[in-house]
């Protein structure tokens, strides 16, 4: 059976985990002094890990190994998605996570229903990703960046629109050897002067 996987954001010899991971350990898992576990920093560093002792609310690990993992995907995928409504966002982060990217940039469009990313909600998707990330055994956490007006998209070496009217396919024109962004829209779509925007980026 494969040992349990905590995120340990600094792996030292030592390490103190607090919050919901010593939660998660202590109360669900019912971890125990002396049992094995996974750890991942979320910056690509992983190592095996015994827990020393448990308290209410927290849990001392002893980081016996460490090494690069060497998993992540070769080039960086950055994905910007509109803010969109209830937990779709959530959702998405997730999916992301589990399929490589490297960033995820909730942007802000002309026809997004929800219009603002509450720090509280930027938190609860940071931690999305770490919980998704745990799951599908990635060493890097996606970072899960502030709200970006689609109008401050910085340019991109590659980047891809996912529009009902494009003209090619991203099969057709994708060079696995360059960095790459993918923007989507909202429920109602991109405007035409938004298109136009990215189409210059």
């Amino acid at each position: 059976m494969r040992p349990h996987r905590a995120y340990v954001p600094h792996l030292a010899p030592e390490v103190e985990l607090l919050g919901k991971e010593a939660h998660h350990l202590v109360e669900v898992l019912r971890a125990r002094p002396g049992d094995a576990l996974s750890v991942f920093d979320g910056k690509g560093q992983e190592g095996r890990a015994r827990v020393v002792a448990v308290g209410r609310g927290w849990v001392r690990l002893k980081v016996e190994e460490t090494w690069s993992a060497g998993r992540e995907p070769p080039i960086p995928i950055i994905l910007y998605v509109p803010l969109l409504k209830g937990d779709h966002l959530a959702e998405v982060v997730r999916a992301a996570t589990e399929l490589g990217a490297t960033r995820v940039v909730p942007v802000l469009t002309q026809r997004c229903v929800v219009r603002e990313l509450s720090e509280t909600k930027l938190l609860r998707l940071r931690r999305v990703a770490q919980e998704a990330a745990k799951q599908c055994l990635r060493s890097v956490v996606p970072q899960v960046e502030p709200l970006c007006p689609l109008g401050q998209v910085p340019p991109a070496e590659q980047g891809f629109v996912a529009h009902p009217y494009a003209l090619e396919r991203v099969r057709e024109v994708f060079d696995p050897t360059r960095p790459t962004a993918l923007i989507t829209g909202p429920e109602g779509g991109l405007t035409e002067e938004e298109v136009g925007f990215l189409r210059g980026q």
